[in-house]
């Protein structure tokens, strides 16, 4: 695993901690608490690891 990958699986781990965690931030909020400039960005990293959308995430686990 490259330092990156570790860097953006570090960060993935505390998004789902908010999406699980706290249905006051968007997912742009979280994109950005989560060191990510760009959601769109965020979202296709997100479902790259977990297989999901991040608001799919959300309705799953909450």
């Amino acid at each position: 695993m490259t330092p990156l990958e570790y860097l953006t699986t570090l960060r993935i781990d505390q998004a789902k901690r908010y999406l699980r965690e706290s249905k006051t931030y968007s997912i742009s909020e979280i994109a950005y608490l989560c060191g990510f400039a760009d959601p769109y960005y965020f979202s296709r990293c997100f479902k790259k690891q977990t297989g999901q959308s991040p608001k799919a995430y959300r309705n799953e686990h909450t």
